[in-house]
């Protein structure tokens, strides 16, 4: 399984990017759909999840700010990021899982200036 994740990238504090995560088609409308991130010096960790039925989790940090959602048509799982701040810079993380195993795109980086 690879996912390819897309919209990383420099963004000043208060503001808002989108990423967007594309997964194989034939699988995706079956499948939980996740972002992680890791911050530098930290482990990576949940922002938010979406199952197959469009349930959405968020992590505390992100509640309110961040919003998670599919396109089966696309086979694609996207994170609105607003209100963006110096803490949320990190190395974003798709993740599917499918079958009893967790699969992870390459991660893009955001980067939130003061």
């Amino acid at each position: 399984v690879q996912l390819q994740a897309f919209g990383g990238g420099l963004v000043q504090a208060g503001g808002s990017l989108r990423l967007s995560c594309r997964a194989p088609g034939r699988i995706f409308p079956l499948s939980p759909m996740a972002w992680y991130r890791q911050r530098p010096g930290n482990q990576r960790e949940l922002v938010a999840e979406i199952s197959d039925r469009d349930r959405t989790n968020y992590a505390d940090f992100a509640s309110g700010r961040f919003t998670i959602s599919r396109d089966n048509a696309r086979s694609t799982v996207y994170l609105q990021m607003d209100s963006l701040k110096p803490e949320d810079t990190a190395v974003y993380y798709c993740n599917q899982k499918w079958a009893g195993e967790n699969y992870w795109g390459q991660g893009t980086l955001v980067t939130v200036s003061s």
